[in-house]
């Protein structure tokens, strides 16, 4: 049998089985798509394909300009997206059955392309997130050639995550394969069974949230000032889902935890604005920066400035307050001093001065440090 034949015999074999996915790639990746459709029983398996091919279509999609447009990083959060609108999409299937597949790629042009070819293939299931990661020998392989090595991973992944055999393509490079388990916790907490997952027993008494991609000097600094201040302990809150960003994916989540020591507590939660945070976490303080303040108080993310005010006044309700550092906000450095707080909150927010506190290093500049 034909390599061909081979691939077609396994697509109609995956057309066959209960599993459906929502396939997106950028800059690569298509021919993969193609292969699934040109079979008979595609609508069985394919829920909805997305090719954002231009680099402000990937913007668009990902809600944000990646810092990268072909990594693994981008590709995690793509997949983790997928898989998100799978579960909209299909509302009766299980879980277990849905998957989500991000592909980037850098491959021949008819140009001698400067950089590697390679590219980054994630599928995203309930249960785990895996990774597959190749840098091709340039002048090896045709754009078309490239092209089929990865529709062979596409297919070996999705053939895998159906119960059938199908073996992974074999070519002269090694690839870099990664796989995450999910804690069951963290199924939960996708599939809104609980609130919050968290490392300690203890309600937490000092939340700070944020990504902390990676955490850094500055994120230590803040959290031993409130504690000194306070004397409570803080939690860092990581978000795994907010409105306005891809949802993290697996490995995302591991990576982020794993930063963390045995010593400090953390809490992973869906809730993506402070409101949320306040009614999941009653009496607790937030530590937060002058730019997130900021954004708290921006008219354009509620209905009304009414709307906006009654909002606020929840942080009265839930007695919630706030520890707010100065951040450097475009070429300016803003503390609380500077920021126009509505009088029926004002008294629950607490500043440090500049003389207190200042950092000017970001988890952004850090990461574009790390790709330079």
């Amino acid at each position: 049998m034909s390599k061909q034949s081979a691939l077609n015999t396994i697509i109609q074999a995956i057309h066959a089985t209960n599993i459906k996915i929502v396939l997106v790639s950028s800059g690569g990746g298509t021919n993969a798509i193609a292969s699934f459709l040109r079979q008979p029983g595609a609508s069985n398996t394919i829920l909805e394909s997305y090719i954002p091919y231009s680099r402000e279509s990937l913007a668009h999609y990902l809600l944000r300009k990646p810092e990268q447009y072909c990594s693994l990083d981008t590709t995690l959060s793509m997949a983790a997206k997928a898989f998100s609108a799978a579960k909209k999409i299909d509302t009766t299937s299980k879980n277990t059955l849905l998957y989500g597949i991000g592909i980037t790629a850098s491959l021949a042009t008819l140009d001698d392309k400067k950089g590697d070819h390679r590219f980054h293939i994630v599928i995203q299931g309930q249960k785990f997130s895996k990774s597959i990661s190749c840098i091709l020998k340039k002048g090896l392989r045709t754009r078309e050639e490239e092209e089929s090595l990865i529709t062979e991973y596409v297919i070996y992944l999705v053939a895998e995550v159906s119960g059938l055999k199908y073996e992974m393509p074999k070519h002269q490079e090694t690839p870099e394969i990664s796989n995450v388990i999910a804690n069951k916790d963290w199924i939960k907490l996708m599939d809104h069974k609980i609130d919050f997952v968290s490392s300690s027993k203890l309600i937490p008494e000092i939340i700070f949230p944020g990504r902390f991609n990676p955490i850094h000097s500055g994120h230590f600094e803040m959290k031993q000032l409130a504690e000194n201040k306070t004397g409570m302990q803080v939690s860092f809150e990581i978000c795994i889902q907010n409105a306005d960003k891809p949802p993290m994916s697996y490995h995302e989540i591991q990576d982020t935890l794993s930063q963390f020591t045995e010593t400090e507590n953390w809490v992973l939660t869906k809730a993506g604005m402070f409101i949320d945070k306040a009614r999941m976490f009653p009496n607790c303080v937030f530590i937060i920066g002058a730019d997130t303040l900021v954004r708290i108080l921006d008219e354009k993310f509620y209905t009304s400035r009414k709307d906006m005010m009654n909002q606020l006044d929840l942080f009265n309700a839930f007695n919630n307050n706030f520890l707010v550092f100065g951040r450097k906000i475009g070429k300016k450095f803003i503390t609380l001093s500077e920021v126009n707080l509505p009088d029926h909150i004002a008294n629950r927010f607490t500043g440090f001065a500049e003389d207190v506190f200042r950092d000017d290093i970001s988890s952004t500049i850090l990461r574009q440090e790390k790709i330079e």
